[in-house]
């Protein structure tokens, strides 16, 4: 998407400067910072519409720039690392990241992810939704706030548990597996691991159900995935 904003982090100039030739020759428009304080303050001042994020960064490093953006915004974060290792890739996306991509890289698969997160944050862009708030029983989605209320209570949700409800809510009493959900919402199909899906639903469960055992909402349907009760 022409003259979308991408902000990239990467203490390694070659890296970065790689990265931001050929993001512009796609007509982005890019801006690049070298550590995580600078980052998170030039993330603030320009609010881009995507983020490459390096994992090993001075300053701050790129886990705690990825939990810091995550507590403000659900622009797609893609992030890089010399580490191979599913420690790193499942903490990587727990804490809100939407890809991962390991050193050495072909910087083309960068772009073609770059404008694939673009595309998959175009179709969920709230804008598309046909209503603002969503109700279900005592839960209450702000669809364009990224708010999530149980029992007229705020409860705090990343923004990855956020579009998983938010796909459970738009698709109620439907069984959906774990890789419909997880195309849906990490948009980068057999690359990533399953598990992330359900480890983000219980934690989900753990913040809106009552009994996250007997969940009243998220319903595991044994051996195919799980379907959202859209019972009022």
């Amino acid at each position: 998407m022409p003259f979308d904003k991408i902000l990239i982090v990467e203490d390694e100039k070659e890296i970065a400067e790689l990265l931001q030739d050929y993001l512009e020759e796609e007509q982005f428009e890019v801006i690049v910072a070298s550590d995580g304080q600078e980052a998170v303050r030039l993330f603030r001042e320009y609010r881009p519409q995507l983020m490459i994020l390096d994992i090993m960064l001075p300053q701050l490093n790129g886990m705690e720039v990825c939990r810091t953006i995550r507590s403000e915004s659900p622009i797609p974060i893609i992030m890089l690392s010399a580490k191979s290792s599913d420690v790193d890739k499942i903490l990587g996306l727990g804490l809100g990241a939407d890809d991962y991509v390991v050193k050495p890289f072909s910087p083309g698969e960068v772009i073609a992810r770059v404008k694939a997160q673009l595309r998959r944050a175009n179709q969920l862009s709230p804008s598309t939704e046909t209503a603002d708030i969503i109700h279900y029983k005592d839960l209450e989605l702000h669809l364009k706030a990224y708010e999530v209320k149980v029992r007229n209570q705020a409860v705090h949700c990343s923004a990855k548990e956020f579009e998983v409800l938010r796909f459970f809510a738009l698709h109620p009493n439907q069984v959906l597996t774990r890789e419909q959900i997880f195309q849906h919402v990490w948009g980068f199909g057999e690359r990533g691991d399953l598990n992330t899906v359900t480890v983000h639903i219980q934690k989900i469960r753990e913040k809106i159900e009552v009994s996250p055992a007997n969940p009243a909402f998220i319903k595991t349907v044994w051996g195919v995935g799980y379907k959202f009760d859209g019972g009022l």
